[in-house]
């Protein structure tokens, strides 16, 4: 399995409300992606110290899946019509697990 996290820092105009939006049309969209089984979005809480806004963490079986989440129209619809214009910066990574939520490579 694949864990994709991706950390967003907003650009200065960006407003508790579009947030507001942002998460519940990425909860939406992913409800409707068969390849997502399991997907996580929201506000930073800052428990520790981080230039991220918000952060996004999504679990999918493959690299295939991944693919057809990221270039699925639905996430494509998101970004175009709210996510790229409150992006100042981003990062991503791509962690694998197995069933037991070991990291590959992790000792037994």
């Amino acid at each position: 399995m694949i864990l994709h996290l991706a950390l967003f820092t907003w650009r200065d105009e960006v407003t508790d409300a579009d947030v507001s939006e942002l998460t519940t049309r990425l909860t939406a969209m992913a409800a409707g992606i068969p390849a997502l089984r399991r997907y996580d979005c929201g506000a930073n809480l800052r428990l520790r110290p981080s230039a991220a806004d918000y952060a996004v963490a999504a679990v999918v079986d493959d690299a295939d899946g991944l693919a057809a989440y990221l270039d699925s129209e639905a996430h494509r619809a998101v970004y175009d019509e709210l996510l790229g214009r409150m992006i100042a910066e981003r990062s991503a990574a791509q962690l694998e697990f197995d069933a037991a939520g070991r990291a590959s490579g992790a000792e037994e």
